[in-house]
């Protein structure tokens, strides 16, 4: 009697509105891990929630986004920033729950703090907003099949930024609307007016002249102090990690990074460069620029000594196989030489098989003997019969 097997009863899954979103906690997959990490001052800003919770609030006007706090925002950068290039590893990718609403909201923000902008940058911010709203569907597909398909399904909305470092003019045409935050249009004056510590870190991230670090050094060292007077410990060190990294760029001295670094550890940013020689910042620029194609150019040197050194072992492995072509050649008419030899001394064997056995086995003396005296009664040395051997 065949057994009856039982169906496999499907777990009902629960249906979800789909108004209400998609809140599941962020798994990175099919990470491809960035072999080279640079430290980046703007990277810090948005690894820190509650600097880029303070930049929402303060540098992006829009209203949903004036009460986001520290806790309302995830990282979510593992999932999409390092499927790209390995110079994008500074961008950021940030998953913000709104207040009071059901809907997850999303920032891409790109860093740009080239002295050019860069025209491709919108195809850049493109491609991160389509990877996302993919892994939106998909994640809505895994949770309840059908689901994307439904009427009532909303993509999720994302804001992209571009927080641009440089000194020239931004002039790249939108291809569509992105939030762009230039740091050279706000002036000292207004970002100490914020009186918070992003804005402290924004006049770091703007230091962009010897100028810039002169008009820096007259702020009110006082109102600096009081902005971090009630700041935790791990911000301050954020902001200390951010005037690191901007130092190191330009290759001030570690010793010297390091004591200016603890000038804000210590909460006394208003002491900031007092001590320090005056640094001409294009020219540090200029003078990394340079340093950059020479190694670019010795790059390109040694590209084409390799190509070299591989065109000249070309020609030797093409001479080698010839030479290996010609000992074939000469293992083959040696093989044919054998195999003759070999056939002669079979026809040999075959003729001397023909022969008398007397004949082939009976010495030479033995035989001119029995030519010489072809009668047993004639012997050697007798003087009777001598007949001449006939030839």
């Amino acid at each position: 009697m065949k057994r009856m097997k039982k169906r496999k009863q499907k777990k009902k899954i629960p249906v979800i509105p789909a108004a209400q979103g998609l809140h599941a906690p962020a798994e990175p997959k099919d990470i491809v891990l960035n072999s080279q990490v640079r430290d980046s001052s703007s990277k810090i800003i948005f690894d820190n929630h509650t600097l880029c919770s303070q930049f929402l609030r303060d540098y992006v006007n829009l209203p949903y986004l004036k009460d986001v706090q520290p806790e309302d925002i995830e990282d979510v950068s593992a999932q999409y920033v390092t499927l790209f290039a390995e110079e994008r590893n500074s961008d950021r990718v940030k998953r913000v729950h709104i207040r009071g609403g059901d809907t997850p909201f999303f920032l891409v923000s790109l860093i740009e703090n080239k002295t050019v902008p860069d025209y491709n940058v919108c195809m850049q911010l493109f491609r991160y907003m389509v990877y996302i709203w993919d892994a939106y569907e998909k994640e809505a597909e895994r949770r309840h099949k059908g689901m994307a398909k439904r009427a009532d399904f909303l993509y999720p909305p994302i804001l992209p930024i571009i927080y641009y470092e440089g000194s020239a003019q931004w002039g790249v045409p939108p291809d569509f609307e992105y939030y762009l935050v230039p740091l050279k249009d706000y002036s000292n004056e207004a970002l100490m007016e914020k009186r918070d510590e992003i804005s402290l870190v924004m006049m770091i991230n703007k230091l962009q002249t010897a100028e810039d670090i002169e008009e820096f050094r007259q702020l009110p060292g006082s109102e600096m102090d009081a902005i971090l007077k009630d700041t935790p410990e791990y911000l301050v060190d954020s902001i200390a990690n951010v005037l690191r990294a901007f130092l190191l760029k330009l290759n001030v001295p570690v010793s010297d990074t390091e004591k200016l670094a603890d000038k804000v550890r210590e909460k006394k940013m208003g002491e900031l460069f007092a001590d320090m020689q005056k640094i001409d910042i294009q020219a540090e620029w200029k003078k990394m620029a340079a340093t950059a194609r020479q190694i670019e150019e010795k790059a390109a040197q040694l590209k084409e000594k390799a190509a070299q050194i591989d065109e000249k072992a070309a020609r030797v492995d093409e001479k080698a196989a010839q030479v290996d072509e010609k000992a074939a050649k000469v293992d083959e008419k040696e093989a044919q030489v054998k195999e003759k030899a070999a056939k002669v001394a079979c026809l040999f064997g075959q003729v001397t098989g023909l022969l008398p056995e007397k004949t082939r086995h009976k010495p030479d003396n033995d035989l001119k003997d029995k030519a010489r005296f072809p009668h047993p009664s004639i012997s050697p040395g007798s003087h009777i019969g001598y007949f001449p051997l006939q030839s």
